[in-house]
């Protein structure tokens, strides 16, 4: 038992540091990339100041200056930001391993979408991954990257590709956690293969007496204004895994879609409103609509899934043990006494749309697929049923426990 009470509170603990981590990263960058839109021709005639601005925080009154290539000489003391994009990708990439590749039989891999072996899609994974930053950093290289516009909508359109191609592959929750992955992996990449490696030869040029060469700076800022406009769509495909109606849609793919464009028209606003140029407002219509298309594209796009089976035999090798451990058919009975009535294809409850995050557990199959899931929400705590609505007595969390115990040892 101390095995999978460790492993959860391990996925909380990487789980707290890549939250910590995404919020120091995106800070910093939508902070910079906000300072840069603001910044004032330079009053003080300093050569290679390219503007200036006044700003004030707790208290304090601070005056920053932006160099168009780097000052004259290297300054003593220069904080470089880049520690927090590395730490939320490899925190990121060590949640990914916890929950998806050690739980791929529950989260990754779904027969009902493409019936594959685990370590096939743990291969899929990682390589999409690779492949996104290799093609992604060729085209911004190539001829056809010098016309950002050009580029932004060609990116735009591989995004979408993937996004489809995703849920042909993994499970609508792994699909889109996968898209907001894959984004996110181009983004460190970003910052670990082209923004430093360029501030570091500038920084070289400077100790060496060399005049720097402005291109180094043009080439890291348009990949910064990339992850700029990347920032909110990846958000959003984090925190889908919570909610069924945007990762269990037949149209989730299409709704990952219109959340890129969300995330261009919000950060258009605010980008513009930095610049001085104005409050458009029309974004956060736009915006709107955006995001009622995705509600209605959920509500016709849910998966016409039946209960499925109770044939043990389609099981993988972990829930098969818990299917013949000693309990189950009590455990099962229970189950569908106290929980499938929210965790059913057609939840029963009032106001509830969907069973909690895509969960459902009407058949043998699917309570044996979610054993450590019920031990941990109904055996080891009361988290479930929430409030305690159906009265499960102690007794009946002793029989999950015990269930789960022989299961483990199965």
């Amino acid at each position: 038992m101390i095995y999978p009470i460790l492993m959860e509170w391990l996925e909380f603990a990487v789980r707290w540091l890549h939250v910590v981590t995404a919020i120091a990263w995106i800070g910093s960058s939508f902070y910079f990339i906000a300072l840069d839109l603001g910044l004032r021709p330079s009053t003080d005639g300093r050569k290679g100041v390219h503007g200036e601005e006044w700003q004030v925080h707790g208290g304090g009154f601070y005056f920053i200056q932006k160099y168009l290539i780097a000052p004259e000489r290297m300054p003593e003391d220069l904080i470089w930001f880049k520690w927090e994009s590395y730490a939320t990708w490899l925190s990121g990439a060590a949640l990914m391993v916890l929950v998806y590749y050690l739980g791929a039989e529950l989260y990754l891999v779904d027969p009902n979408v493409l019936e594959m072996p685990i370590w096939a899609g743990i291969a899929i994974s990682i390589g999409s991954l690779l492949f996104g930053w290799i093609a992604y950093d060729l085209i911004c290289k190539s001829k056809f990257g010098d016309d950002n516009t050009r580029l932004m909508i060609l990116l735009y359109v591989i995004l979408v590709v993937m996004a489809w191609g995703y849920t042909q592959v993994f499970s609508g929750r792994a699909a889109l956690l996968h898209l907001g992955a894959f984004t996110a992996t181009i983004m460190t990449a970003n910052v670990f293969m082209v923004i430093m490696p360029n501030q570091r030869i500038v920084v070289k040029d400077l100790k060496e007496g060399r005049t720097p060469d402005a291109k180094y700076g043009k080439i890291a800022k348009q990949r910064s204004t990339h992850n700029n406009y990347l920032t909110l769509p990846v958000l959003f495909m984090m925190l889908s895994n919570h909610y069924p109606l945007a990762f269990a849609s037949q149209y989730n793919w299409l709704i990952a879609a219109l959340v890129f464009l969300m995330g261009v028209t919000i950060r258009h606003f605010f980008n513009t409103m930095h610049k001085r140029e104005g409050m458009l407002w029309w974004t956060w219509g736009l915006t709107a609509a955006l995001f009622v298309a995705v509600i209605w594209l959920s509500t016709i796009g849910i998966y016409n899934q039946d209960s499925g089976d109770d044939d043990l035999s389609q099981l993988g090798p972990v829930a098969q043990r818990f299917a013949s451990a000693d309990g189950f058919e009590d455990v099962h009975e229970l189950v569908l006494g106290n929980c499938s009535m929210c965790h059913a294809v057609e939840p029963a409850w009032d106001g509830m749309a969907s069973p909690p995050k895509g969960v459902v557990l009407e058949t043998a199959q699917q309570v044996a697929t979610h054993a450590r899931e019920i031990w941990l929400q109904a055996g080891a705590t009361h988290a479930m049923p929430p409030a305690n609505l159906t009265y499960m007595e102690d007794e009946s969390r002793a029989m999950i426990r015990k269930w789960y115990e022989a299961g483990l040892k199965g």
